[in-house]
């Protein structure tokens, strides 16, 4: 099973999705298709030690969600609901009837809205760490809904130390590769405006909006889909107590929780997470 060392970088192509064009990956050839959804001003990147081992069973999908990557930036709200439509525009133009969602951080709420609004159009859930289960994240998420301080933000080489040291719990297991591969879209001038509009759809200094969690939390026993939640010890950025939030209100779930793991499981132990999901998407 390909592990760090064998990762083959995908061609980007792109699609264009209610006018936005949006950069995407694709790999496999027979099998359910699957759709990667990163998290916050994350990109496909992020996927890049998953998505060649899913592939040799499933039709993988990976795309830049919009305001994300190398996808367009529209102005506008980039709340949880207007992202899982646009996620829903997504597999319209890809003629995916139903896929299963695996989503990390704001990729998992983007996931579970989507399964809210069109629960027929979602086979299985995969909640990685996953945002909107309760009000509790980090203060560098809450810090960036006050426009003094996202005006600040001069993306460098001198912050990956700190973000890395935030988002995983031994930044040391992540090869170089992978940040040379990350750095040239976490260095995409103009996005300052986007992290904003982002932060304050979602966010404010308390936590998670109630409005976005809150929904989402109440609905979790009308999710019948199959779910598997897997989640890092030591999360930085999202509590691990949000797993078992998840696991008490999702009635048909399976949890994994990663020791010595952060935000990013299916980057500290790709191998590992890569072997979970294969199995519970061929059960």
């Amino acid at each position: 099973m390909p592990d760090r060392s064998s990762a083959i970088l995908p061609p980007d192509l792109y699609i264009e999705i209610n006018g936005i064009k949006t950069r995407y990956w694709q790999m496999g050839r027979s099998g359910s298709p699957v759709i990667l959804l990163h998290g916050g001003n994350g990109s496909i990147e992020f996927w890049l030690y998953n998505i060649a081992a899913l592939a040799a069973s499933h039709r993988v999908y990976a795309f830049d969600m919009v305001g994300s990557g190398r996808s367009d930036y529209p102005d506008g709200s980039y709340s949880i609901e207007y992202q899982a439509e646009f996620l829903a525009g997504f597999t319209i133009a890809l003629g995916i009837n139903s896929a299963t969602l695996i989503g990390n951080s704001m990729g998992g709420a983007v996931a579970l809205q989507f399964t809210r609004s069109y629960p027929d159009r979602v086979d299985k859930l995969v909640l990685v760490d996953s945002m909107g289960l309760g009000q509790e994240i980090s203060w560098g998420i809450r810090l960036i809904t006050l426009p003094a301080i996202v005006n600040l933000l001069r993306p460098g080489r001198w912050m990956i130390p700190g973000m890395l040291r935030s988002n995983f719990y031994n930044r040391h297991l992540l090869p170089p590769e992978w940040i040379e591969f990350r750095y040239p879209i976490f260095a995409i001038p103009d996005r300052n405006r986007v992290i904003l509009r982002l932060g304050q759809s979602n966010f404010n200094l308390a936590g998670v909006r109630a409005d976005v969690y809150q929904p989402i939390v109440a609905s979790l026993p009308q999710i019948d889909r199959p779910t598997l939640i897997v989640w890092g010890a030591q999360d930085r950025i999202i509590p691990v107590k949000h797993a078992y939030v998840a696991a008490a209100g999702l009635p048909h779930h399976q949890l994994e929780i990663f020791p010595d793991c952060g935000h990013h499981p299916y980057l500290e132990y790709p191998a590992k997470f890569n072997r979970l999901v294969l199995d519970f998407l061929n059960n």
